[in-house]
């Protein structure tokens, strides 16, 4: 896992962390990785898994749909792109 250093902490910020920290029931350094985790991987956020099929759904394509797609696809090999001229 990775660490991460957090330097010129405001002493007045150390300490409302410690006491999260202790009313939550963890230790600091627990209370700043929860903190983070919701910061940036919030529990509303959307995912993308999620949404497509219910777009899917909520716009009507059924199985017929993609076979169509899977038909009319271009299935010729991808040439590499070269840089020599």
């Amino acid at each position: 896992m990775a660490m991460l250093t957090v330097r010129n902490l405001p002493d007045d910020v150390h300490r409302a962390l410690k006491q999260q920290a202790a009313l939550h029931g963890r230790s600091t350094e627990a209370e700043v990785r929860a903190i983070l985790t919701s910061a940036v991987k919030p529990e509303n956020r959307v995912r993308l898994g999620d949404v497509l099929p219910a777009l899917s759904r909520q716009i009507g394509l059924t199985n017929a749909d993609f076979d169509v797609l899977d038909r009319v696809r271009d299935r010729t090999p991808a040439v590499p792109m070269g840089f020599d001229e």
